[in-house]
């Protein structure tokens, strides 16, 4: 089983064929998106890269494009001086499928 470390939106995944996850918004229209991988290992033999695997190519399908997390909201409260706020926030996300991992 193929396994790969990629970088999207800030974050590192480690991640393997058939697999699906939500990373941060993709900005594709597209209905696949491809990654160069950070590490790559098939159980046997790994692959790391300085900093990318030259030659490897991780391919997924986007199977949503553009999901909402649940509301974050946040309060600032001063008691006894009627000061408050409240600040909400939604964090957009995309699932994707892994398809293939080539090296």
């Amino acid at each position: 089983m193929k396994k790969a470390v990629i970088a999207t939106g800030g974050k590192q995944y480690l991640v393997s064929e058939g697999e699906t996850l939500q990373v941060e918004l993709l900005k594709s229209d597209q209905k696949s998106v491809k990654f160069q991988p950070l590490l790559v290992t098939d159980g046997e033999k790994v692959l790391i890269g300085k900093p990318l695997v030259e030659g490897a190519e991780l391919v997924a399908e986007i199977i949503e494009p553009d999901l909402k997390a649940d509301k974050v909201t946040a309060i600032r409260y001063k008691a006894k001086k009627r000061v408050h706020k409240l600040h909400g926030h939604r964090q957009h996300y995309t699932k994707i499928k892994i398809s293939k991992i080539t090296t």
